[in-house]
């Protein structure tokens, strides 16, 4: 436009903009289609509207809702609480504070800063433990969150994806600026037209850019969401689907993964290991009257007992001391009748349970808990435990009454005895691990679990467990010496929230890409720092907003499923890489030197972007071709320097026979401009379009089935080269009819080119790649 030239800057105008019509139109609907899929494990939220508690998708919460929060909730608004129990909020997205705050309801001073809030919940915060019912005040961008939210930086750590992609942007751009600087120094030396070199410069430039990459991206990440949708598995970060396919060591905890996930309590014991129907009883009306998080050790106590007749009518419920992860302990209190002495029943891990027990129920006496009595209770515990039983402790104590209880009143109880759960291996799990093997996937346990437990489960699927390290292990042990051990050890028990993190980021540390599979509060740290976070659908809302993945099954099945569609994925993503860049690089050379040393530009840049666009087409079907199986077997990862290696062989192929092409041109049409340029774009585009089916895979190209899209693409967009210069068309863009013998002779050049490169594509992966 600057220089009058109306016609070629309309023609480059209609080509960036049917381009990018094409890229926004399948990106739009990819990205629906993946919004979709989202929605479908969106967080909900308990509220009460009209007096009836209903389930609502979080981001339908409007001001004036009741909302009810409980452990593992996201709080979906800003609001102040109406009613709260032993309820701490981690807020550190907003104030910064490590550890989670206590909210309780009441008033505070109107100049309260943010952390002094004490009486107020706001959006984007998680529900660490406890209860409690909130006013919802503000919501969306009106909310504290939404205020400072373009003020945050609230990006996930780096993953091994997002770091390759940026490492090659980084190589294009240095090989663009090269090529460019060169090619205009030359120009002045040589004394070239400023203006014509420059946009030839320009066009370079544009020509060595992968510009569908980010569409290619998000088709083909979209495609696979969609499959890997079929298998059960919704993905919520689109960029993790790469990860996935790169992922070679999966950490998980043991249940609802190797074993079924369906608990079923066993037994209730009593202190010398008989079945009791006291225990039993006390379980119940712990299990049945907690309003905290449902968890399935109350479900299968709840099964067994109104199994069993038993049911809550005459007991009322005065109080509840909801669960932690420091205490380990759920408590209530209750009385049977009006006039009862309060009863507090507590349930929770063994140790924890001993911690505030002075006392034992033996048979009809209550006698002291001494050593001999904790001997025995740890031996029966540890028998167990070896045999892959989960086992509860069980206490209780009377009250006096008073208008509130806590923490303060767990002490000096009365051991009642043992809950024993019992949750089975998975069937097929063994076939799944070998599996995951074969796939290039190392397994590793990370559980809170005893480690007893935690080894009977692993051996029964088939895991070698030579060394056990647990939690204890963990808080002494240095950063250094923790890089190293995970590597070698297959089991991680009795670890806190996190020390999880911490062993993810002790593989990270060594070069491996990492998946951690969790469900639970304590597992949403793991799954924020993982290259790859996997929860389930009836997972706590904290973990499922930290996970890049949603399991609609917990079944390690169908993630190995979606392990396969991730390299599939991964596969497609790097063809069009490999493709475009070495062709592109190829004939960025080839121009850059023609330019110097013949006297006329050997393609206007109208003839460049139209080379572009028409090779972009069949790109777009790289999307869903075929992944020869041999890819998918081992995890594969961004390799920048084999990237760089395939774009300068395959590139510096591509010059040899441009330069073929140009030595026979010469020949045949001496230097007319037009019939040079013809010719030249015809060679150009017909060897980039057939190499992309040699470069697609591993295989001689003729035995490896290209997709149904992109061969039919290929096939006509040669048809379309061929015709465009004896088309009308053609004279727009500054092409002539070539003669025969031309034609014959650039398809000659083309044959000849694919039967080269096909000889280098087995070099390159044998020796140079």
């Amino acid at each position: 436009m600057v220089l009058h030239d109306w016609l070629d800057a309309t023609i480059v105008l209609a080509i960036i903009f049917i381009s990018n019509v094409l890229s926004f139109l399948q990106e739009r609907h990819a990205s629906n289609a993946v919004e979709k899929l989202r929605r479908r494990v969106s967080a909900k939220t308990a509220v009460i509207r009209d007096g009836q508690k209903q389930i609502v998708p979080s981001e339908d919460i409007v001001p004036g809702d009741i909302v009810q929060l409980t452990a593992g909730s996201l709080v979906p608004a800003d609001g102040i609480l109406l009613e709260a129990k032993d309820f701490f909020v981690s807020q550190a997205i907003l104030t910064g504070e490590t550890f989670p705050v206590e909210k309780q309801s009441g008033p505070v001073s109107k100049d309260a800063s943010l952390a002094e809030r004490n009486n107020c919940v706001f959006m984007g915060t998680t529900v660490r433990s406890g209860t409690a019912t909130a006013l919802a005040v503000h919501t969306a961008r009106d909310t504290v969150y939404g205020q400072i939210s373009k003020k945050l930086v609230l990006d996930r750590p780096e993953t091994e994806f997002e770091r390759g992609l940026k490492h090659f942007g980084g190589l294009l751009i240095k090989i663009m600026i090269i090529v460019v600087v060169v090619v205009l120094t030359m120009s002045i030396v040589l004394r070239h037209p400023m203006f014509e070199m420059l946009l030839f410069a320009m066009a370079l430039a544009v020509a060595l850019s992968p510009e569908l990459l980010p569409a290619i991206f998000t088709i083909t990440l979209a495609r696979g969401a969609k499959d890997m949708a079929k298998r059960g598995v919704i993905v919520k970060r689109l960029n993790a689907i790469e990860n996935l396919g790169s992922m070679d060591v999966l950490c998980t905890d043991k249940t609802g993964t190797l074993t079924e996930g369906v608990v079923r309590l066993d037994d209730t014991l009593d202190f010398k290991g008989s079945s009791s129907d006291t225990v039993l009883h006390l379980a119940y009306l712990n299990s049945r009257l907690q309003t905290g998080l449902d968890n399935p050790l109350d479900s299968a106590v709840i099964r067994r007992a109104e199994a069993d007749g038993m049911n809550v009518l005459d007991y009322h419920k005065l109080d509840e001391i909801p669960y932690d992860f420091v205490r380990k302990r759920l408590s209530i209190v209750v009385c049977k009748g009006q006039d009862s002495q309060p009863l507090l029943i507590t349930k929770g891990a063994l140790q924890n349970i001993l911690e505030v027990c002075t006392r034992v129920q033996n048979g009809n006496n209550v006698e002291l808990l001494d050593d001999d009595a904790r001997s025995h209770i740890f031996h029966q515990f540890s028998d167990w435990s070896q045999q892959g039983y989960r086992v509860l402790g069980i206490a209780q104590k009377r009250l006096q009454p008073k208008e509130a209880y806590g923490r303060a009143d767990e002490q000096t109880m009365v051991f009642m005895g043992f809950l024993r759960f019992f949750d089975p291996p998975e069937p097929g799990v063994r076939q799944t691990l070998d599996g995951l093997r074969r796939l290039g996937v190392d397994l590793k346990i990370i559980t809170g679990d005893n480690r007893l437990v935690a080894r009977h489960v692993a051996e029964s699927v088939g895991l070698n467990v030579d060394r056990i390290v647990t939690g204890k292990e963990l808080s002494t042990m240095k950063d250094e010496a923790l890089w190293h051990l995970a590597l070698q050890v297959t089991l991680f028990a009795e670890v806190d929230p996190n020390q999880k993190e911490r062993i993810i980021l002790a593989l990270q540390k060594m070069g491996h890409v990492v998946g951690y599979l969790g469900d639970g509060i304590n597992d949403a740290p793991a799954l924020y720092a993982a290259d790859v976070g996997i929860s389930v659908d009836r997972a706590v809302d904290v973990a499922k907003e930290s996970a890049d993945f949603v399991l609609l099954e917990h079944d390690l099945e169908v993630l190995r499923q979606g392990i396969d569609e991730g390299r599939r994925t991964f596969a497609n993503t790097l063809k069009y890489i490999f493709i475009t860049t070495s062709a592109n690089f190829g004939n960025m050379i080839s121009m850059a030197l023609a330019s110097l040393v013949l006297p006329f530009l050997p393609l206007l840049a109208k003839q460049i972007l139209l080379n572009n666009f028409l090779s972009d087409v069949p790109a777009l079907g790289i999307a869903g071709d075929n992944v020869d199986r041999e890819w998918e077997s081992t995890p594969h990862r961004w390799n920048i320097r084999m990237i760089r290696n395939f774009m300068i062989t395959f590139g510096l192929v591509s010059s040899v026979f441009d330069f073929l092409t140009f030595w026979a041109l010469l020949h045949f049409v001496g230097k007319v401009p037009e019939l040079f340029r013809t010719g030249w774009f015809v060679e150009s585009l017909l060897t980039e379009l057939l190499v992309t089916l040699v470069v697609r895979t591993y295989k001689p190209f003729y035995k490896s089935r290209p997709g149904r899209f992109l061969f039919y693409a290929t096939l006509v967009v040669m048809i379309i080269t061929i015709l465009l210069p004896f088309l009308p068309v053609g004279a727009v863009f500054g092409f002539v009819a070539l003669p025969v013998k031309v034609m014959m002779m650039l398809i000659g050049i083309t044959v000849l080119y694919v039967i080269v490169s096909e000889m280098m594509k087995r070099i390159f992966y044998r020796y140079i790649g």
